[in-house]
């Protein structure tokens, strides 16, 4: 059972910056994609930026230039640098990983979500 968890949310002031971590735990064979997901009130969840299972990264319009995705990849362990944050940053941000156990049974599992909130 592959869980996940994300740490490093909080407040922030408009401008500022904060860097979630997402940590895995369980029998991981081999990860395809990985990436951080956010969902605001009253909207639905949306891509912030992910890994592809070939190694390359996919951002939001709306947060290019201003976060980076990165990971740990022996310790399963993904990051996402938010700089210049503004107050339509709000959200709660989800990681998502899906892959293979050592079982070789596919998992697709979400993180519980940290909360950031950037005031104006």
């Amino acid at each position: 059972h592959v869980q996940l968890r994300e740490s490093g949310g909080g407040l922030v002031q408009a401008g500022g910056s904060l860097r979630l971590s997402c940590a895995t735990s369980g029998s991981i064979f081999s990860i395809n994609t990985m990436g951080w997901y956010r969902q605001a009130p009253g909207k639905q969840r949306e891509l912030v930026a992910a890994f592809t299972s070939g190694g390359s990264t996919n951002y939001a319009t709306s947060v290019k230039g201003r976060f980076t995705i990165s990971r740990d990849n022996a310790k399963n362990t993904l990051y996402l640098q938010m700089s210049s944050l503004k107050p339509e940053d709000t959200a709660v941000y989800y990681c998502n990983a899906n892959g293979r156990t050592y079982g070789l049974n596919p998992f697709d599992s979400w993180g519980q979500g940290t909360q950031v909130t950037v005031s104006s």
